[in-house]
């Protein structure tokens, strides 16, 4: 089918119309149950570093914050991972601030214990690494590479993540390199980024098509408030501005479907942070496929604060998944068994049929669990 264009990319993202929007919604949700099913996935979330080398302007992890750090031990991390197959997960995910201090040996080991004593996929988020480092991991048994680029739009990139010395960051290279070493990848953005446009952020949901992503995952801008872009000072919004609100991570969500249909998308922990009640149905209702519970280990998670406020922090990792579970459940769709990867990588694109479309109202003028009128 033809792909979406610019300008209806453009279009949807600047469109406020509830009516319209859950129309938009609606196609995209079909497009989801057409090309990955009803399966919602559940990845467990193992925080394994707090260390980060970076300054970036928003992240609570940045280097310059005077904070408590940890680094879990190899055991701890077998453990959480053990704790993952007994929670009936498929997937777990080893993420971290951009941490030298895990040794990349020493990680492989731990890669192929789990691989050894586990059916569990892996997939890793720990920032920009060196080649052999990533070789050596793809080796080890992990599947699949997370490397968000945030915004694709260069001065914006620089203008909220300071240089690490004299090197300029590449990701969109970095994630072609993870690709041919066999990774399956991942990326995303933020929206709502201070001096976002509309136009920057369809030039990202363009770059996932053109990278063919095998995940997305796509959250609201939420600064730290112990950083230069969340002190009260922090620079305003300009012409044009991409919001930080639901209805723009549900459309970029939506459009990101449409766009890479065979691609994972979770509804994001920080898509709940901002609507903790049914933030997370909002997600998947717009054609994600994902949840991601955290089984960082308690101690540690008050000290993995990206962002304030966190959905499910307090929550233990029995509490969680049965939560949910029952989330899932309530939509009519199932919990994902097995690794739940890409299985095909054709290239296949979604054009909006939207005069074909039942009409959908949402409760209230705002995102809301959608509604079919016959």
């Amino acid at each position: 089918m033809p792909r979406l264009t610019h300008e209806e990319i453009l279009h949807w993202l600047r469109e406020e119309d509830p009516a319209a929007l859950t129309t938009l919604f609606a196609r995209a949700d079909e497009v989801r149950r057409t090309h990955v099913g009803d399966e919602v996935h559940l990845r467990g979330l193992i925080e394994i570093s707090s260390y980060c080398v970076r300054q970036c302007h928003y992240c609570g992890l940045r280097m310059a914050r005077t904070m408590p750090r940890y680094r879990m031990t190899r055991d701890e991390i077998l453990t959480a991972a053990r704790s993952a197959v007994e929670l009936g997960f498929g997937t777990v995910v080893l993420q971290s601030g951009e941490d030298f201090g895990i040794e990349a040996e020493w990680l492989a080991e731990v890669l192929r214990t789990i691989k050894n004593e586990t059916p569990l996929a892996i997939t890793l988020s720990l920032g920009e690494r060196h080649s052999d480092e990533l070789r050596l991991w793809r080796a080890s048994g992990a599947d699949r590479y997370l490397l968000r680029f945030e915004t694709s739009d260069p001065a914006l990139y620089a203008a909220i993540h300071p240089r690490r010395g004299v090197a300029v960051s590449d990701r969109v290279s970095l994630l072609r390199e993870l690709r041919a070493l066999g990774y399956e990848i991942g990326s995303g953005v933020m929206t709502g980024i201070p001096g976002q446009t509309h136009e920057m952020l369809t030039r990202d949901i363009e770059l996932f098509e053109a990278l063919d992503l095998d995940m997305v995952g796509i959250g609201p801008f939420l600064a730290h408030p112990d950083t230069p872009l969340g002190a009260p000072n922090a620079p305003t919004a300009g012409a044009d501005q991409v919001p930080s609100s639901e209805w723009m991570v549900l459309k970029a969500v939506a459009l990101t479907r449409l766009v890479c249909p065979e691609a994972n998308l979770p509804s994001t922990t920080a898509l709940a942070t901002i609507n903790t009640l049914d933030g997370r149905e909002h997600g998947l209702e717009s054609g994600a496929n994902v949840f991601m519970p955290i089984l960082t280990p308690a101690p540690y998670r008050q000290m993995y604060q990206i962002y304030p406020g966190k959905a499910c922090i307090d929550e233990d990792a029995t509490q969680c998944n049965t939560c949910l579970r029952e989330r899932i459940e309530r939509l009519g769709r199932t919990v994902g068994t097995g690794p739940g990867g890409r299985f095909t990588r054709t290239a296949s694109h979604s054009l909006l049929a939207l005069r074909s479309q039942p009409r959908f109202i949402p409760r209230n003028n705002s995102p809301s669990p959608l509604v079919v009128l016959s």
